[in-house]
């Protein structure tokens, strides 16, 4: 076994290469020394990592062509992930008329719209009284958040206004600091709720040292936008590793998403996988860009990803490049370019527990906007859910297989020596290099996942989408009521067929009722199974794609 030493300052890497003679690719990854600066544009320093090619590695080698172990790696920055700005929901799938749970980092916190303040709050998901959480409470008819197990009531600050059970000519019990609830820093931004995982005082102004993530486009009229959102049965490292691997779509989703295939290019196979030539650059703390014949794709850690595509316009000036919205170093701000046809597709992966993610999804394009006027919401999210059910299942199974080989151990387990893997690899090592491989849950986790569930609830999607949902939910709840109506026509269709006399009615109208109830009834059959397949589980089986 020979040695291969590869320096770059300040760090100094050794790659173990096994029978050196074969030939071999390689890969581009740059990367460059930690910074105490905010910005994620770096200068970088450039590094390669020898792949071996796989016909050339016999059954006996399970070389790891990225298998890149650090010598000396300084770990002067490390992520802190209490330390962030993480998303919660999009505001146009929370209803200001009730309080919302939801946990992110493991923190169980309730948002809530207060009145009279005009603004979004999110607190602490427990009531200081007895812990019962506040998230299955009220919003009172004076704008306060009250626990609905005993009536205490909070206002928008935390502090609590009112306790029914505290004698008018008491103590004021209700002044009492153990009577207030703790309030995490929020902000509305690109039409989406954040919030600061730490209600510590001292973050009380954070707004001012760091903001989220500005995107540009999520606020251009002139870009139309369609946003979703789903809860997630596997981690936020595997959710975020797969939307970061493009050589998974033809096959994971075939049939689900098409792309078009240039016809003078022979496939070889059915689905049409080929080659993708990935350049990763700029990796820090912060994230890394990555570049590809489809487009400029940023990670903006912990949450954001997004990839950038410019389309040829009506009328292409040739004097104009455009290398995709980037974020700027400055302001964490997007730079827009609309003057060519463009579109945009944004992640936002939000760790909720072990095991367990939410996905904010946004589909941006500056053409055909007059679709998403036409066509509701809600059909566009039972296409969205289909493309994640098809492979939820792996990536749950896969999860489990990581966390047996142990998360730092992630490169020696898996086999990646295409450039199509690039961008997973660099996340992989962003997480090894700043936070040991995995999300820091604080003692949390115990390292054990529970066991999977059934496939029928690990695929559910009335929990983890339509409850979440403005659009789906009206939907949901229209189209149950049409399959109420459709029965109770073909119902009274026939009593009114059975009820008649003969002679008062013509042989063609009660032909025509009884034809009308068995339509009406076949509808409701129909119905009954769209709805069971759209907004509660649909299998998919890879086989018989």
């Amino acid at each position: 076994m020979d040695v291969l030493k590869l320096s770059s300052s300040p760090f100094h890497f050794t790659a173990i290469l096994n029978k050196p003679q074969f030939p071999n690719q390689c890969l581009q990854i740059p990367l460059f020394s930690s910074s105490s600066s905010s910005s994620i544009n770096k200068h970088s320093r450039r590094f390669k990592l020898c792949a071996i090619t796989s016909s050339a590695i016999s059954t006996e080698e399970s070389a790891n062509p990225f298998e890149v172990e650090a010598e000396s790696e300084r770990r002067e920055e490390r992520f802190d992930w209490y330390a962030q700005w993480y998303p919660i929901m999009p505001i146009c799938d929370l209803d200001k008329r009730v309080p919302h749970g939801k946990t992110v980092m493991g923190i169980d916190v309730v948002v809530w719209w207060d009145k009279n303040e005009s603004a979004w709050k999110v607190f602490d998901d427990l009531c200081p009284h007895r812990l019962a959480p506040l998230s299955e409470g009220r919003i009172d008819q004076w704008g306060r958040l009250q626990c609905v197990y005993h009536g205490w009531c909070f206002n928008g600050s935390g502090d609590c206004k009112f306790i029914p059970q505290a004698p008018p000519d008491g103590p004021p019990v209700h002044t009492s600091k153990r009577a207030c609830v703790a309030v995490y820093p929020s902000i509305v931004q690109n039409e989406m709720l954040w919030f600061w995982p730490n209600s510590d005082p001292q973050y009380k102004d954070i707004l001012v040292k760091k903001k989220p993530p500005y995107i540009p486009e999520l606020d251009d009229p002139s870009f139309t936008k369609l946003i979703s959102n789903r809860d997630l049965p596997y981690g936020y490292e595997v959710l975020t590793e797969n939307l970061m691997d493009p050589a998974h779509v033809p096959y994971a989703h075939y049939g689900i998403m098409g792309r078009q295939q240039p016809k003078n290019r022979e496939k070889a196979d059915r689905e049409g996988g080929k080659p993708i030539d990935i350049v990763v650059r700029d990796l820090d703390v912060n994230g890394f860009i990555t570049n590809q014949e489809l487009g400029t794709s940023q990670f903006f850690a912990p949450c954001v990803f997004y990839t950038s595509f410019s389309l040829p316009s009506k009328k292409r000036d040739s004097n104009r490049q455009d290398n995709g919205a980037l974020l700027s170093s400055e302001n964490n701000t997007v730079a827009p370019n609309t003057s060519q046809r463009k579109a945009m597709l944004i992640f936002m992966c939000i760790p909720v527990g072990p095991g367990k993610s939410r996905l904010i999804f946004v589909s941006l394009r500056n053409f055909a906007v007059w679709i998403d006027r036409i066509i509701p919401r809600w059909v566009f999210h039972v296409g969205q859910n289909l493309i994640l059910d098809s492979d939820l299942y792996l990536l749950h199974v896969e999860e489990r297989k990581i966390l047996d080989v142990g998360p730092s151990n992630w490169q020696k387990a898996c086999f990646v020596p295409t450039k199509s893997d690039a961008k997973v690899v660099a996340f992989r090592r962003w997480l090894n290099k700043y936070s040991d491989g995995q999300v820091d849950w604080r003692g949390k986790f115990s390292g054990i996942l529970p066991p999977s569930p059934p496939k029928e609830q690990l695929m559910d999607r009335y929990w983890s989408h339509v409850v979440s949902c403005s659009s789906c939910r009206v939907a949901y709840k229209g189209l149950n009521a049409l399959e109420v109506v459709l029965q109770v026509i073909s119902i009274a269709s026939l009593g009114i067929f059975a009820a008649t006399k003969q002679s008062l009615v013509s042989g063609a109208a009660r032909v025509l009722m009884v034809a009308m109830a068995i339509l009406c009834f076949a509808a409701s059959r129909w119905l009954s199974h769209y709805i069971y397949k759209n907004f509660h589980f649909h299998d998919y089986n890879h086989a018989l794609r």
